[in-house]
């Protein structure tokens, strides 16, 4: 059971790495979807199956209808992915421990080794933002060849979602361990951020007052997806419009 001054400390940790997205210049051209699918080895599912709703995706472009007919708009678009949250809903319901939360990088990791496949994280999960390994798909040629070494390929019955391209973040802390310095600002993004070309996902340390997505992040005028629901998601959108 989380006992309340553990809430209240991860608040004001508010974590060590985070994102900021700007809706109001996203053209939701899917660059970051297909970005993530190819730097963490994520499946191709197929027609068929993504016909039943077990597409694999880490990160999708979402858009919402709002108004009634025939006053109707739609909502900006929305790149959805784990929000890494603080207080996550789908670490205590995992009976296999598989889900857990890192202290290092206040990120919610995946432990896929331990996974059973109960489904609880995904039931639990507000955000909808997790994939179920239905089968072992195929990697129609010549994608096969393209598998990232850094990144484990899961199996089916297994969970999964965004990391955070954790590898990226050990890879460059390894770097700077290595030269005896800090990881700098800018050193390195998450393959969504870096695909994308209007710019408008920015990740980095948001513990760090001088980095970008801190200051963007402290605006004032972002909002965090779900907030009222205590998560303490660690993902801040400014809405567009």
């Amino acid at each position: 059971m989380i006992r309340p001054e553990e809430i209240k400390l991860s608040s004001e940790e508010n974590g060590k790495w985070g994102m900021v997205i700007d809706q109001d210049i996203c053209t939701g051209c899917q660059a970051c979807v297909a970005a993530c699918a190819m730097e963490n080895n994520i499946s191709f599912v197929g027609e068929e199956d993504s016909g039943y709703g077990r597409a694999m995706h880490w990160i999708r472009i979402e858009r919402f209808w709002e108004g009634e007919y025939p006053e109707v708009k739609m909502t900006p678009r929305q790149p959805m992915l784990c929000q890494q949250c603080g207080h996550a809903t789908c670490e205590p319901v995992c009976p296999a421990f598989a889900t857990v939360h890192s202290q290092a990088e206040q990120l919610n990791l995946q432990v896929y080794n331990r996974c059973v496949g109960t489904r609880y994280c995904a039931n639990n999960c507000p955000y909808q933002v997790r994939a179920f390994n239905w089968r072992d798909y195929q990697r129609p040629e010549p994608l096969s060849n393209q598998l990232n070494p850094d990144v484990t390929v899961r199996r089916m019955g297994v969970m999964e979602k965004c990391t955070f391209c954790i590898q990226r973040i050990h890879k460059a802390q390894d770097q700077a361990k290595a030269e005896g310095r800090e990881v700098q600002d800018g050193e390195f993004t998450t393959a969504c951020a870096q695909a994308c070309p209007a710019s408008a996902i920015v990740f980095g340390r948001v513990d760090n007052p001088e980095s970008l997505v801190s200051q963007l992040a402290h605006k004032g005028h972002g909002v965090k997806h779900l907030e009222e629901l205590g998560t303490l998601p660690n993902v801040t959108y400014f809405k567009g419009g």
